[in-house]
């Protein structure tokens, strides 16, 4: 039974947001890029670490729902961040994140544990490792010690303590969007809530200049 989920995103999952809504599930919600931070802040052993993200949000402030009662109150609501200035910036301190166990999924592993992963199964995976008492590790290749390259190993034996061969890997698309590459001009957003996110994109694009750089997350690839 899992009681809290430590999360940045969690999709489009019915189950979860049930669970949620009716006082199952406990939920923090945090950025991503903190949530990574407080993983490698707890593999590296350090307790804690101040950052500008969230800054005068719920993250900051508190109040964010983490549990609801059946009668859908709030019964657990988040804890305000310390807050801290440097350089005339205020930062907020986050906590790192140390877990009992790590669930990871790798590729290939040798029969020492040594790992390597596949394309984006590198984002959280390798510094999950670190972050665990006990890392266990499925994999779909188990090759000889020795077989793979030391340049090529992206996590070492040391972080590893059990080593699964698993079968039948599928990945699901949870929203499947296609195009007729025939069809030139942009899609029609067709329903309201499509059309506030397409107003939204918009108002953003008036903020470009030549030469910046866009960090693309988790909501671009659906609009």
């Amino acid at each position: 039974m899992i009681k809290r989920m430590i999360a940045s995103y969690v999709g489009e999952n019915a189950e979860f947001e049930r669970q949620y809504l009716t006082g199952e599930l406990e939920l923090e919600l945090t950025p991503q890029g903190t949530l990574a931070e407080r993983i490698r802040a707890g593999g590296a052993g350090v307790p804690a670490f101040f950052t500008p993200t969230a800054y005068g949000t719920l993250v900051h402030e508190g109040g964010a729902p983490i549990k609801y009662g059946k009668d859908g109150t709030v019964e657990i609501a988040s804890q305000p961040r310390q807050m801290q200035m440097f350089n005339g910036k205020p930062y907020i301190m986050e906590e790192a994140i140390v877990g009992d166990f790590a669930l990871i999924k790798a590729q290939v592993a040798d029969e020492s544990g040594n790992l390597v992963f596949n394309k984006s199964a590198r984002n959280f995976n390798p510094t999950m490792c670190k972050a665990a008492r006990t890392t266990i590790v499925e994999v779909e290749e188990i090759v000889p010690t020795g077989s793979i390259d030391p340049d090529h190993v992206h996590m070492p034996s040391v972080f590893v303590h059990r080593i699964i061969k698993g079968a039948k890997y599928e990945k699901p698309v949870e929203r499947l969007r296609i195009r007729d590459s025939k069809k030139v001009g942009s899609v029609v957003a067709s329903t309201p809530a499509a059309k506030q996110r397409e107003r939204i994109v918009r108002r953003v694009a008036l903020e470009y200049k030549d030469g910046m750089h866009i960090n693309l997350g988790i909501g671009i690839p659906v609009l």
